[in-house]
């Protein structure tokens, strides 16, 4: 029997049963849910009919009331719009059940991009030396963030998961329950996370989800593809920010930092534990059976005894392991051999720390407590720094942050961000002594603009009584400045006597962070990931030349706009002119959730990202090089795009727009993160401060999407006004860069939905500010249709644009709620007498669809 397409394996294992399970859940009987369930399909058809009429949210909502609800009172539409908002959050948790559920029929999970499918092409190709060679020299590091777009709490997570097990089981009666169970479940938290909470959130996904999916794909590639069944190379490596991401949350302290290193290190502990707890059943032969129950008794001390103390060592484990293992060879006929292996891969991969956890600090900070160290310094009589220190060029500073050292200690200052920034260093050495060097080894420096901020943090280091740290220093390159100048900063730091030798102490090895996020916010989509692509090759360039070897690690988020959409395509797209010996990328909130949040998907994508670099490196090796002509046409279509971003950024309208017309400021109010939505306490906005989430996530409530579209119709209809359309078109067919590009910028498109706000052109003050972004929309869409040979949007994707659409449906009510909320709220504060409690209501009308909308997109900020 042939296999279904992947479209009709999704109408099967997906639509059909989300049709069916929902009808179960509107039957479940509940207070209201019950009428609610029978008034919000009607609803949905109200809203769908009312926007092909042109119809504003305002008027949709107010027929509907007035033919069903048969009342005018106010307090009754807003008890429906609660109610509605519930059974929508409940809709969509089932609607994700059910796709991950189904995710192993409808991906192709032995396919393209797949282990397997990577075996097979380097046999087909004589390839299997070169693929083994490249395997011990390559990694895949993924680092979960903490951002907040993940607004599940902790019990509905859980619901998720057991839901998703019994879909898949076809379990009716556990299905009806856990239904039951959701509908009395509350979504929203009481109170915001602390930083500590969202670690112990996320590393919940590291124990069951990352620690056996990692251990089994390096098993599966000892096994299947390394040539002596050896890999020294540990290939997948997981990083963390949760409690060490300082920039902009003044709530990660030096405590949260090593309280999220303890909990990593027994979180790892406690697997190793029930792993060894398992093989003791069967490791009962003589010679070896001691020695299991006596690690097994170590582990155990170690996670449910210690208040800090470990009992046994990461070599001792190891070694114990190793001699078990030659025990059960030499004696036993290698009985239980592969499930030893198995954690002996695993105990390789993530030693005692599980998860690197990063540091990370804003730059603009670290010159603030500079001057405070200066400062102190100057008072102190103390020679440290030259008194004209803050006189000198940067050239002079550099060699003076090269030559400090010292002991400080924290309590001499009484700046607070002085003593937490001294004691982060601090807690640095302290995590490296108890979860080795891999427990905490990076110190990334965002907003990164020059060398001075590079020397500045590695003088911190110098000056905290470390001369020689083993911790790499990551500059982060991040507005479209910045980008361009990355090499010239590069080569500064590279031909410093004192810094080339912390790079050949660290292995001649430089990481360097760009950020996607913030590059689309400041420069806009074309030019954001042209200028990431032009600093790559710049950056590999001079690093080549110096014998250094660069690695990028990338600051991607969930939607195009901030470097999400098909992440693999954009790495497996890369010449030979970027390195790409490591895949570093950030993974947070929603993605976390629906790329790796099942064992499935998790394999599915961490395949993907290897099959990507495998791709590039091995297979296509020098096929995806841009000739000069190429880079030409790209040059002009950034520098197009992005004069027509900036002239709209600059729009006297920008800012009002969004603090009026979105969900903007509403991001501040949830109870989702611990980090506010911008880095300054300022009450006026200031765009630069603004936070790449809120501001993606603005455009995104509004269905307009902006970020991951806006400039790219403008850039290529010049193409096409001066006869020249065949040069790009040529550039699509030809560059999987460039087609990557644009199908992620159509994503974008494919969900927005600009009905929903065709109300706003009529606005006497952002009318023709609204008609702008429609009119640069419809210009996108059709040329990216034209170069895509395409009538529909993704259409070369069926099943991505059916889910987008299954799921645009089940909000569609929630985003009209959420519209009819902010209209009031307007209407309210422009009364003589705004009542207040009243407006408070709406807010919290807007915020609780905020939540079900974010969700529903699961890449959407």
């Amino acid at each position: 029997m042939y296999t279904l397409p992947k479209i009709e394996r999704f109408n099967q294992n997906v639509l059909s049963k989300y049709h069916i399970y929902n009808s179960v859940f509107i039957t479940l009987p509940f207070d209201s849910i019950d009428n609610t369930g029978a008034l919000l399909p009607l609803f949905t058809e109200v809203c769908d009919t009312g926007y092909k009429k042109m119809e504003t949210p305002k008027e949709i909502f107010e027929f509907f009331s007035k033919k069903y609800l048969h009342t005018d009172v106010e307090a009754d539409k807003i008890d429906l719009m609660f109610r509605f908002i519930q059974y929508i959050e409940r809709q969509i948790v089932l609607f994700d059940a059910i796709e991950d559920a189904a995710f192993p029929i409808v991906n192709n999970m032995e396919g393209r991009g797949s282990l397997r499918d990577i075996k097979e092409k380097s046999e087909a190709r004589g390839k299997n030396e070169e693929l083994a060679e490249f395997l011990e020299n390559f990694n895949v590091r993924t680092v979960l963030t903490a951002h907040p777009t993940q607004f599940y709490p902790g019990p509905v997570l859980g619901i998720i998961n057991d839901l998703t097990q019994a879909i898949r089981d076809n379990n009716l009666l556990q299905i009806k329950q856990l239904l039951a169970q959701l509908g009395k479940t509350p979504f929203i938290k009481n109170e915001k996370p602390n930083p500590f909470d969202e670690a112990v959130s996320l590393i919940w996904y590291l124990e069951n989800v990352f620690y056996n999916t990692a251990g089994d794909l390096m098993h599966y590639l000892e096994t299947n593809i390394a040539p002596n069944g050896n890999i020294k190379n540990p290939i997948i490596q997981l990083g963390f920010w949760p409690g060490g991401d300082r920039d902009g949350n003044p709530f990660v302290t030096t405590d949260i930092t090593l309280k999220v290193a303890d909990r990593l290190r027994t979180s790892i502990l406690k697997c190793y534990y029930f792993e060894m707890r398992n093989l003791k059943r069967k490791l009962t032969f003589s010679g070896v059976d001691f020695l299991v129950a006596e690690l097994e008794n170590k582990l155990y001390r170690s996670v449910f005894y210690s208040t800090g103390e470990i009992f046994i060592t990461l070599e001792e484990f190891k070694s114990q392991l190793n001699k078990i293992k030659t025990i059960i060879v030499e004696q036993h006929q290698s009985l239980y051999v592969d499930e030893l292996e198995a954690l002996l891969i695993k105990v390789n991969l993530f030693g005692f720390h599980f998860a690197t956890l990063d540091i990370r600090q804003n730059s603009k900070i670290h010159d603030a407590v500079f001057r405070d160290i200066f400062d102190y310094y100057l008072a102190n009589g103390s020679e440290v720094f030259p008194k004209n220190y803050y006189e000198l060029s940067e050239a002079e500073k550099c060699e003076v942050l090269t030559q400090v050292q010292g002991n400080l200690n924290s309590a001499d200052f009484k700046n607070e961000m002085t003593q937490s920034t001294i004691d982060s260093i601090r807690a640095i050495q302290q995590i490296q002594k108890c979860n080795g060097e891999l427990g905490a080894n990076r110190y990334i420096i965002s907003n990164n603009e020059n060398a001075v901020n590079v020397l500045e943090a590695y003088a911190l280091f110098r000056l905290s009584n470390w001369e020689h740290p083993s911790v790499d220093i990551v500059p982060l390159f991040e507005s479209v400045d910045d980008l361009q100048n990355a090499h010239n900063v590069m080569e500064q730091l590279y031909t410093n006597p004192v810094y080339a030798e912390h790079l050949a102490n660290r292995g001649m090895k430089q990481t360097i962070m760009l950020g996607f996020s913030d590059g689309t916010k400041d420069g806009g989509y074309l030019m954001a990931n042209w200028s990431i692509y032009q600093a790559k090759e710049q950056l590999t360039a001079m690093s080549r030349k110096y014998g250094i070897k660069v690695i990028f690690f990338d600051g991607r988020g969930g939607p195009p706009a901030r470097g999400g959409g098909k992440t693999h395509k954009f790495y497996a797209s890369l010449g030979p002119e970027i390195e790409n010996k490591e895949i570093q990328v950030t993974v947070q909130g929603q993605t976390i959730s629906s790329n790796f949040g099942t064992l499935d998907s998790c394999r599915h994508n961490l395949e993907n990202l290897l099959s990507a670099g495998v791709t590039n490196q091995v297979f296509n090796k020098d096929l995806n090089k841009l000739s000069d002509s190429d880079k030409e046409i790209m040059v002009q279509l950034s520098e197009l795009g992005y004069e027509k971003y900036l002239s709209f950024k600059n729009h006297d309208k920008f800012i009002p727009y969004l603090e009026k017309m979105s969900t903007l400021k509403y991001y501040a109010k949830t109870n989702i993160g611990s980090r506010p939505s911008k880095r300054s306490k300022s009450e006026k906005l200031d765009f630069k401060d603004l936070r790449a989430i809120p501001f993606v996530g603005s455009w995104s409530q509004l269905k307009q999407n902006v970020p991951g579209f806006y400039g790219v119709g403008s850039a290529l209809k010049y193409f096409e006004d001066t006869n020249q359309w065949e040069k790009v078109q040529d550039l699509y067919n030809r560059s999987m860069f460039f087609k990557t590009l644009l199908e992620n910028s159509m994503m974008s498109l494919a969900k927005s939905f600009f009905p929903l706000t065709a109300y706003m052109k009529n606005d006497p003050e952002f009318g023709e500010f609204w008609q702008n972004i429609y009119d640069e929309f419809l210009e996108t869409k059709r040329l990216l249709l034209k170069i895509a040979g395409h009538k529909e949007l993704m259409e070369n994707y069926p099943d991505g644009i059916a889910s987008i659409q299954i799921r645009e449906r089940i909000v569609l009510p929630l985003l009209t709620i959420q519209q009819y909320a902010l209209l009031r709220i307007n209407e309210l504060n422009k009364e003589p007498n705004p009542d207040e409690k009243l407006i408070k209501v709406y807010e919290k009308i807007v915020m609780r669809s905020l939540f079900g909308n974010t969700n529903a997109s699961r890449n959407s900020a």
